[in-house]
């Protein structure tokens, strides 16, 4: 019966005929919010996992600026965290309603919130080591998942994440919103249409993360469900340089500890690495040859890469490679050709207060010839458009037309990730099937493909 009634609303929200979408709207004889967009019948309930810094400062703010939408459950094994993320969310929906908002539920156990009948999607804002597993679990509920990246902690993580997406015919976007930017999408449509004549070589810039970190055991802050925060991972003693602030949301030291990402190469390297896939037109594949470098700290609880350099070789005869960003090559893609080069990045866009990258510019493109950036003609490349990356999710929900970052996408552009910290790990070039996801005669590569995972939280 539960099935049959999420589908069931699930088609009405799909068959809604919205303003916002350009369709016909309902009759002006009612009141918008009895019969219309904004009737409860026809919102979009959103569940939020995860009330961090990035849930609080992109996530929640990215859908509830959207009138038939509304969060209406939270989930986070951080009690302080929870209770602030409902204030937050209910004091802004009482501004915007004009009207006390008071209907936000709590969960600490986020499967309790996908128990939820009355919750149609979710966003993810968890640590990374935690995304694959609760994206399957949202699926498997039924619901549809706007998941922050990278998609995984691994490669087989990310594997069985697409795998579980695509069989249950929910929508997955990936939280690349770069895609969303019109600047990207504009250089990817350059390149793909010859712009800068045969695609010869790109070369991605990401910031780079400092050592450090305090090491030293405290005692678990009360209301913090430490050991499932630590998930799949091994047990590790609690230091809050190993997780996030316990006063604030600074960007936290999960970020930088191995146990729980791969560091920059996954964190920003999903968005650009994404972009460079999309430029040529390998959204669906992978790099055939990988080698890469980098240093690591020698000691501290902060054991991510530091400045690294990788190249990868597409099947296309492409070169891409990886850098850490400098004054000389600020933060962003570059794209040469045989008849020039183009170069994007943000400009002065941050997701989050605390954006590590230290390259800021007005200028977010650029061409080795201003010619190269004139408009696009009938006869070039048209890409896939997207001015606001939650709202084609929320689109996507609600027609059933295909998002910008579906599942399988977002798994090749962190799969490319991955396997540059593998190179840098191994110091040899290693050889890749894109097809099989596996490494030629390479056991030992293969092996790093997965990672132990620690019962209750093992998901595979």
């Amino acid at each position: 019966m539960k099935n049959e009634k999420d589908n069931g609303r699930r088609k009405f929200l799909r068959q809604s005929l919205t303003a916002s979408l350009g369709f016909i709207v309902a009759p002006t004889i009612l009141p918008s919010s009895v019969f219309g967009m904004n009737a409860p019948s026809n919102r979009i309930n959103i569940g939020a996992i995860g009330c961090g810094r990035i849930s609080r400062d992109h996530d929640m703010p990215g859908v509830w600026k959207y009138d038939d939408v509304r969060i209406v459950g939270l989930s986070d094994v951080d009690a302080h965290r929870l209770t602030k993320a409902k204030e937050l969310v209910e004091n802004t929906y009482t501004k915007k309603l004009n009207t006390s908002y008071k209907s936000v539920k709590t969960y600490e156990n986020y499967r309790d919130l996908l128990a939820d009948k009355d919750i149609d999607a979710v966003l993810i804002s968890t640590p990374d080591h935690w995304h694959a597993a609760q994206a399957i679990d949202a699926v498997r509920a039924g619901k549809d998942v706007y998941l922050q990246k990278p998609t995984s902690l691994t490669i087989e993580e990310g594997r069985a994440m697409s795998n579980e997406v695509n069989k249950s015919g929910r929508i997955l976007q990936i939280g690349s919103q770069q895609r969303s930017m019109e600047q990207f999408r504009f250089a990817c449509e350059l390149v793909r249409s010859g712009r800068i004549g045969k695609l010869q070589r790109i070369e991605v810039r990401l910031p780079g993360d400092p050592a450090g970190g305090n090491s030293l055991e405290m005692p678990v802050p009360a209301g913090f469900n430490y050991d499932a925060w630590l998930g799949q991972t091994p047990y590790v003693p609690y230091t809050v340089d190993r997780v996030h602030p316990q006063e604030g949301y600074g960007r936290p030291g999960w970020l930088r500890c191995e146990q729980f990402g791969a560091g920059m190469i996954t964190g920003w390297g999903s968005h650009h690495f994404d972009i460079a896939h999309w430029a040529m037109d390998t959204e669906h594949s992978g790099p055939v040859e990988i080698s890469g470098t980098a240093s690591f700290p020698a000691s501290g609880l902060w054991n991510v890469h530091g400045d690294f350099s990788t190249e990868m070789l597409y099947s296309n005869g492409v070169r891409v490679y990886g850098v850490t960003e400098s004054k000389e090559k600020p933060n962003g893609v570059l794209f040469t050709g045989t008849n020039g080069w183009i170069f994007v990045c943000r400009g002065n866009y941050s997701a989050s207060a605390n954006d590590p990258s230290t390259n800021k510019s007005s200028q977010a493109l650029v061409a080795s010839d201003p010619k190269l950036l004139a408009p696009l003609t009938d006869n070039d490349v048209h890409l896939y458009k997207s001015t606001d990356h939650h709202g084609n999710w929320l689109e996507s929900i609600r027609t059933g037309k295909p998002n910008i970052t579906p599942a399988e996408v977002a798994h090749r552009s962190c799969s490319a990730c991955l396997l540059q910290h593998i190179a840098m790990k191994l110091k040899r070039k290693l050889y890749w099937d894109p097809i099989t996801e596996r490494f030629k005669n390479d056991d030992e590569a293969n092996t790093m493909l997965a990672r132990p995972q620690r019962p209750p939280y093992h998901f595979y």
